[in-house]
C-alpha cells in the first residue's frame, strides 16, 4: 500500500541520506521518457518541499531539456529512492524542477550545498509537490561495493577549453529540444 505526503518528514530524509544511489525521471510532452541512475555524494534535502541535485555532464542531458520545454521553465520530474538494506522501502519524490547552471544568478548559493565534482555541469532545483513512500518488499538486498570514479576520472583528466567546447555543442536532446549548455568548465572542490 501506498502512503502519499506533502513532504518529507524526518523519516523519509534519513532514508534518503543512507542510499548510494537515486533514479531521475522526466519528461517532456512529446518524446522519449528518460530515465536515469545517479551516484556519487551529489543529492541534497534544502527543506522539506525542496532539495536538488549536482548533475555532471554525461552522454546527454535530457532531464534539461524536459524541464526547460515544460511551462514557466518548470518541468515535471521524479526522484526515486530504494532501501536496499532494512526496512524495505521505495520512496519517490514528485515535484517540479528547473536547471541552475554556473552563469545563472542563483548559482553560488545553490552550489554552496554541494562539493563541487570534475565536471560539474547544473545542479538540478526541484520543488516537491507530494511524496510516496511503497513497501519495497519487491527490491533486493544489495551492498555498495564502491563508488565508480571513471566519470569523475575522465572529467579531472579533460583538457578545460576541450571540455567547454564539446559542452557548448551539446545543445539538443535526443529527440531535438533545446537545452543550455554550461559556460564553464569546473574542476571541482574535491581532494
Amino acid at each position: 500500500m501506498a502512503d502519499f505526503f506533502e513532504a518529507l518528514n524526518e523519516k523519509h530524509i534519513a532514508m534518503i541520506a543512507a542510499q548510494p544511489v537515486f533514479f531521475v525521471a522526466s519528461a517532456a510532452a512529446e518524446g522519449r521518457i528518460n530515465l536515469s541512475p545517479k551516484g556519487y555524494d551529489a543529492f541534497r534535502v534544502l527543506s522539506p518541499t525542496r532539495v536538488a541535485y549536482l548533475d555532471l555532464g554525461g552522454s546527454g542531458n535530457e532531464t534539461h531539456a524536459h524541464l526547460a520545454a515544460e511551462q514557466a521553465d518548470q518541468g515535471r520530474i521524479t526522484l526515486m529512492f530504494c532501501n536496499f538494506q532494512q526496512p524495505a522501502l521505495i520512496l519517490r519524490i514528485y515535484g517540479r524542477g528547473r536547471a541552475v547552471l554556473p552563469q545563472d544568478a542563483e548559482w553560488e548559493g545553490l552550489a554552496a550545498h554541494f562539493t563541487l565534482m570534475p565536471g560539474t555541469r547544473q545542479i538540478f532545483d526541484v520543488a516537491v509537490e507530494s511524496v510516496q513512500s511503497s513497501c519495497g518488499w519487491g527490491v533486493p538486498f544489495m551492498t555498495l561495493e564502491s563508488e565508480r570514479d571513471t566519470l569523475k576520472k575522465a572529467h579531472r583528466q579533460s583538457d578545460p577549453a576541450a571540455w567547454e567546447a564539446k559542452m557548448a555543442q551539446r545543445t539538443r536532446s535526443i529527440d531535438g529540444l533545446p537545452t543550455r549548455t554550461t559556460d564553464r568548465y569546473i574542476m571541482g572542490d574535491e581532494s
